[in-house]
């Protein structure tokens, strides 16, 4: 699948840890760690979203924990090496001592610490990760009754406009509780091995460095997704959030926690998105679809003979890919964007078969794919 992003033009930064010497604006480098203070007292006349904030924070933030990490000393241009340490944020998944984060709160780190609301540290190491979804999960040797799981709530029960609350560490203030809305649904993110994450949950509910990991909540305390990342131009909150949905929060931490590797779908393209004159021009229906720009050699779109655009044309000027394939639908469902044909691609399984509706040298035509897994 092509490995792009959602379109902006500001930097998406990982909303999680850091090595020393990293500035503060795209992760959180560790440190003291105040605790939040909640105010005494009622407010005289409390807002309903105040009530569910308040609500939501008391029952959940008992199972939200920091996690500290270090690494391995990197050189330096002084000719000795400085401990990487950071800071990002999980959850209880389960009464097991299983927690979950980001993959990136915790690649490349030697130690862990988890540290829980009320102020307990344990050691804790990884169970599993999958950076294709920046998920991870680790343990914790807690006993059971010490342990309070969120729920996970299915992904179609989220709305564009419902309250959510986030709780998390952002820049080593633990126990911090921010709340917005769902801004919106089915964004694209990119992981941190360079594919495309489908399904993200926008919010304007503030995140910063150090969330990363922490629960996206709704109305009912349920995590909706993994506060993830943030769109940014200097790595500070303006709004823009994204977590990852609890449907691929779900199914990977099981995988991980069973001690199976997380095998995601392959097709091997590069894509791009074309307006419906340049799909009509090339003898295609009357709406957008996806152009295939490059094929990786050996992939299955290789294996299944896609070819990829030898010229660049089109309307307006606008330099569209010409003369390879556009992709109209999968398995009979139409295809109108890139991120549409990465999240038709990305619901598949490794083997399994897809039908291509492809636009070639003025026509139509399928093309039956057997779907890889994702190259390291």
């Amino acid at each position: 699948m092509n490995r792009g992003r959602m379109k902006a033009t500001a930097a998406v930064a990982l909303a999680g840890v850091v090595g020393v010497g990293v500035g503060a604006g795209a992760y959180a480098a560790g440190g003291d760690e105040p605790s939040a203070a909640r105010a005494a007292g009622t407010p005289v006349a409390a807002t309903s979203q105040q009530s569910i904030v308040e609500r939501v924070y008391q029952a959940a933030a008992g199972s939200v924990v920091e996690i500290s990490t270090s690494g391995s000393p990197e050189d330096t241009p002084f000719g000795y090496g400085q401990v990487q340490q950071g800071t990002g944020s999980g959850f209880v998944y389960d009464d097991e001592g299983h927690v979950v984060t980001n993959y990136h709160v915790v690649e490349g780190a030697e130690t862990l610490t988890v540290r829980f609301a009320d102020g307990t540290e344990r050691e804790a190491t990884v169970v599993g990760t999958d950076p294709s979804t920046d998920l991870a999960v680790i343990d914790v040797d807690a006993p059971a009754s010490e342990l309070e799981p969120l729920a996970v709530a299915d992904t179609d029960t989220v709305s564009v406009g419902e309250p959510v609350v986030a709780i998390g560490s952002p820049y080593g203030l633990e126990g911090t509780v921010t709340a917005g809305i769902v801004s919106a649904l089915d964004r694209q993110i990119e992981a941190p091995d360079g594919y495309t994450i489908s399904g993200a949950i926008q919010t304007d509910a503030a995140i910063n460095p150090g969330n990363s990991g922490g629960p996206l909540l709704d109305a009912d305390g349920r995590v909706i997704g993994v506060n993830a990342q943030i769109e940014s131009d200097n790595g500070g909150n303006v709004g823009l959030g994204f977590a990852i949905p609890g449907d691929t929060v779900r199914s990977v931490a099981s995988q991980l926690i069973s001690g199976q590797d997380v095998d995601h779908a392959y097709l091997g393209v590069q894509i791009t998105e074309v307006p419906a004159d340049v799909v009509q021009e090339a003898g295609g229906p009357d709406r957008a679809a996806a152009a295939v720009t490059s094929v990786s050699p050996g992939s299955p779109a290789d294996e299944a003979g896609l070819q990829a655009a030898t010229a660049s044309g089109g309307a307006d000027g606008q330099g569209y890919p010409s003369g390879g394939d556009l992709i109209v639908a999968v398995d009979g469902e139409a295809v109108e964007s890139a991120a549409e044909l990465q999240a038709a691609i990305a619901a598949g399984q490794p083997g399994e078969s897809v039908t291509l509706t492809v636009v070639r040298d003025g026509s139509e035509r399928q093309v039956e794919v057997v779907l890889g897994s994702r190259p390291s």
